[in-house]
C-alpha cells in the first residue's frame, strides 16, 4: 500500500498526543446577583457586563469559558483552591485583597456613596457616622471594609444580600446603605418614594480581574487583552448595551462614569 507509511505516521500522531486538542477551558468566578454587571438573564443563563467581558476575554485567548457563580465573599477562596481560573465581578482593587491575589491592571472607576431613607437629614458620610445611627453594607464589598476601617461613631450592620440592606434603609431601619454608585442608582430608581441616593463618591475606587499570584503568564494575557479591548472600543459598546440610561444620568449630575 503506498499510503501505508501516511497512515502509520497519523496512528503514530494520534498515539503519541498529536491531535488537535479541545480549547482549554478558562474558569471565571463571579457572584451573578449584581446587575446590570453579573446577573441571569430570563432563562437563568449568566449575562451583562463582566459576563460579555469574560467571553471576549475567552475569545482573545482561543479558549472556552464557563461561568461559575460564586458568593462575593468566597470568591478569592475559590481562586486559591484553583476551582476557578479569574475573577470578573467588579471587584475593586484594595491592598487588603492585593496581599493575597494579584490583579489586573483597572477597567473600570466608581466610588463609594449612601442610599439614605428619602426624607433623612443625611448630606455625607460625615453626617451618617453619628452615635444613633445605623449604617447597612454587604458583606465582603468595600463598603464593609471601609465600614470596618473608618466609621467610628455609628451602629454598622453587616447583612449577606444587596437587597436586605436597601429593605432595611426602606424600613427605616438603617439610616445609610454603603455601596458603589451605579448599585446607588438602581437602587434608587427602583425605589424613588422611600430612598434618595448621595452619589458623589466619598472614596474613589478601581475595579480589576482579579487572578492568582502565580499566573504571571495569565496576567501578562490578561493585561494584553484589556489594552487591545478598550483600544478596539469594547468598553463603550459595553456602556451602550448594558447602561446607557446610566451613563445619561450621570452626564447630567456632572459625575465622571466608569470605563
Amino acid at each position: 500500500m503506498k499510503n501505508l507509511p501516511l497512515i502509520c505516521f497519523a496512528l503514530f500522531c494520534f498515539l503519541a498526543g498529536c491531535a488537535p486538542k479541545a480549547h482549554e477551558q478558562l474558569i471565571v468566578g463571579m457572584e451573578l446577583a449584581y446587575p446590570p454587571f453579573e446577573m441571569t438573564d430570563e432563562h437563568g443563563q449568566p449575562t451583562g457586563v463582566s459576563v460579555d467581558l469574560a467571553k471576549a476575554l475567552g475569545k482573545y485567548l482561543h479558549r472556552d469559558v464557563e461561568i461559575q457563580n460564586v458568593a462575593f465573599d468566597g470568591l478569592i477562596p475559590s481562586l486559591q483552591t484553583r476551582k476557578i481560573d479569574l475573577i470578573i465581578s467588579s471587584m475593586t482593587v484594595t491592598a487588603e485583597r492585593a496581599r493575597s491575589i494579584a490583579f489586573s491592571g483597572p477597567y473600570l472607576k466608581t466610588g463609594l456613596c449612601l442610599l439614605v431613607g428619602k426624607s433623612s437629614p443625611i448630606q455625607s458620610i460625615a453626617d451618617a457616622d453619628q452615635a444613633g445611627r445605623v449604617l447597612a453594607v454587604k458583606r465582603g464589598t468595600t463598603g464593609h471594609i471601609f465600614a470596618t476601617d473608618k466609621i467610628k461613631s455609628a451602629k454598622v450592620l453587616v447583612l449577606d444580600k444587596e437587597d436586605a440592606c436597601v429593605l432595611e434603609v426602606i424600613q427605616g431601619k438603617a439610616d445609610a446603605f454603603i455601596y458603589d454608585q451605579i448599585s446607588t442608582y438602581e437602587n434608587w430608581r427602583r425605589n424613588p418614594d422611600t430612598t434618595r441616593p448621595l452619589l458623589k463618591p466619598f472614596q474613589e475606587e478601581s475595579w480589576a480581574i482579579g487572578l492568582r499570584q502565580e499566573d504571571a503568564t495569565l496576567l501578562k494575557q490578561v493585561n494584553q487583552f484589556l489594552e487591545d479591548y478598550k483600544a478596539r472600543g469594547g468598553f463603550e459598546e459595553l456602556g451602550e448595551r448594558y447602561l446607557k440610561e446610566q451613563k445619561e444620568a450621570f452626564r447630567k449630575m456632572s459625575y465622571p462614569f466608569y470605563f
